[in-house]
């Protein structure tokens, strides 16, 4: 039987992928679970509340502050963070699920979670940076979400986040919408292959 480019293994695999905020994550994540039915974003639970557009249970969980603290006290979150003022948090049932169903699970988190999770659990850990700090400005004055004085502290924030970012895994350039998408879907394609050929390597492509 001919394989699939994706959903070829028993138990999927976990991918991390970090930005400053406005680099473009969403959308490249979003696209790449419309064109696989074996790729799934995780929801994170967050304590901000909801922008525009968002949907509770989709986007995001939207819960209190208490709700995030009984959470972690009962260890439900697989990492947890801090941001600005928010909390934000994933739970370890919901990734833990979909992977026993062998569906690759996307995080969509900060470096400050991805990096609890270096070393604990295996992930693919990639990083998507914005052409230039001028270039993430002016996406964040488009977005219309941010006042001027948040946009500075996520453009200081983003400049740390880009640092960090360099000790993932992979390292994409978001220049190019369609360009950055091809990097991504090729990183998946390519990370499952490898664990398809470890666990059998009888198997040529």
């Amino acid at each position: 039987m001919k394989q699939k480019l994706l959903g070829n293994l028993k138990e999927g695999l976990l991918f991390v992928v970090s930005a400053p905020s406005g680099a473009g994550k969403t959308t490249l994540v979003h696209m790449i679970c419309e064109e696989f039915d074996a790729v799934v974003r995780c929801t994170t639970c967050t304590t901000r509340p909801p922008r525009s557009g968002e949907v509770e249970g989709k986007d995001y969980h939207f819960i209190t502050a208490e709700e995030f603290q009984q959470k972690e006290r009962a260890k439900e979150f697989l990492e947890s963070a801090q941001v600005f003022n928010d909390r934000y948090g994933t739970l370890k049932e919901e990734v833990y699920r979909e992977q026993k169903r062998g569906k690759h699970v996307i995080l969509v988190i900060d470096t400050q979670g991805a990096f609890q999770l270096r070393g604990k659990i295996p992930a693919v850990f990639i990083f998507v940076a914005p052409p230039s700090l001028g270039e993430l400005k002016r996406r964040l004055i488009v977005r219309k979400t941010e006042n001027e004085k948040s946009i500075e502290e996520r453009l200081s924030w983003a400049e740390r986040e880009i640092e960090e970012g360099k000790k993932f895994d992979y390292f994409i350039f978001n220049e190019d919408l369609n360009l950055a998408y091809q990097v991504l879907r090729s990183i998946f394609i390519a990370e499952e292959r490898h664990i398809r050929r470890s666990l059998c390597p009888s198997i040529k492509n």
